[in-house]
């Protein structure tokens, strides 16, 4: 019989061939699940019990999330953050009792309850700002305003997560305004370009030297592509990373450069909010919703796998209820 951790293996093997999953989401998968076996000592998949459990989720929520500079606790684990490790375990469960293993039943792991998600949100007129700021990069005419003004304006055409931005390859169609991209869960999706962003990224294109198959890449900067691909190829092998394929040696612009980015033109427009790739794609949904999209429309163009995940930006957005507001309150 198989025993707790062999499982797992298989389960994570599952999740990564079978279902498609990326390697990040399997290494956190892997992550959550260690806690839970670390914590029980388990190794019989029939030893999970409601005690087990209980005691778990107790532990779990007693665990300190961040420690101050001198050594003490400040937060224990958000319960969101406790929810994913519940997450984790559940699935695993559900693959268990596929396997016709006998173990505790799944559905029984209830999640904690969590306070309605909140967005971080711009306001038009600091969306038009942080715009106006990535224009006069571009004005300039060098290689690094153009991309950062071409990332800018396919943000917000788009909606694209910052990771599928990164993923883009220079061999897009600019005479058509729409391309297909692979999201979350292997999922495509088309997109569409606005005349804008379809004019940024073509002039940003247009003045490329490189034959590097990335549509987003390091700019030269002080020291050089050349000895910014050696120097990122030692840290990295410092760092025991390792890089196989046509991805090898690439300077494609990675989530974190595009963070930087964004923060970069957010700072330099005024903007004192925390302003990210994601936060644009918030404004790419509201702005839709504003302007009389249907919900099920928005979901397909974000790429959400459940409606659900949409609904937030409808608290946001509902143009009946302001007029409500203002037919109806204060009257008297």
């Amino acid at each position: 019989m198989s025993d707790l951790h062999q499982l797992k293996r298989e389960f994570l093997e599952y999740t990564e061939i079978e279902k498609g999953r990326s390697l990040k989401t399997v290494a956190n998968y892997e992550r959550y699940l260690d806690r839970f076996l670390n914590y029980s000592k388990l190794k019989d998949p029939a030893g999970v019990t409601d005690d087990v459990l209980r005691e778990y989720r107790l532990w779990l929520n007693r665990q300190a999330a961040t420690k101050t500079r001198d050594g003490r606790v400040a937060t224990t684990l958000k319960k969101k953050s406790q929810n994913y490790y519940l997450i984790a375990l559940r699935s695993f469960l559900k693959y268990c009792a596929r396997r016709g293993v006998k173990t505790y039943a799944p559905e029984r792991i209830e999640l904690a309850k969590v306070a309605e998600r909140s967005l971080d949100l711009i306001t038009i007129d600091e969306l038009k700002r942080l715009m106006h700021a990535a224009d006069e990069a571009a004005n300039a005419g060098d290689l690094k305003g153009l991309r950062d003004k071409a990332i800018m304006e396919l943000l917000f055409s788009t909606g694209l997560r910052v990771s599928e931005l990164c993923s883009l390859s220079r061999d897009l169609d600019l005479r058509a305004d729409e391309f297909s991209v692979r999201g979350k869960g292997e999922k495509v999706r088309v997109v569409f370009l606005s005349e804008s962003a379809r004019q940024a990224v073509k002039r940003y294109l247009d003045k490329r030297a490189d034959i590097d198959d990335a549509l987003f890449v390091q700019t030269a900067g002080p020291i050089g592509l050349k000895k910014w691909k050696e120097e990122k190829s030692a840290k990295d092998k410092k760092a025991g990373k390792k890089h196989f394929g046509p991805s090898a040696g690439s300077s494609r612009l990675t989530a974190r450069t595009v963070e930087r980015i964004v923060k970069h033109y957010a700072t330099k427009a005024g903007i004192s909010k925390k302003v990210t790739p994601h936060v644009i794609r918030h404004s790419f949904a509201t702005d839709l919703l504003q302007n009389g999209a249907d919900i099920r429309s928005v979901q397909m163009l974000l790429g959400h796998a459940n409606i659900n995940t949409t609904q937030i930006y409808t608290h946001i957005t509902d143009k009946q209820l302001r007029e409500v507001h203002k037919k109806f309150h204060n009257r008297k």
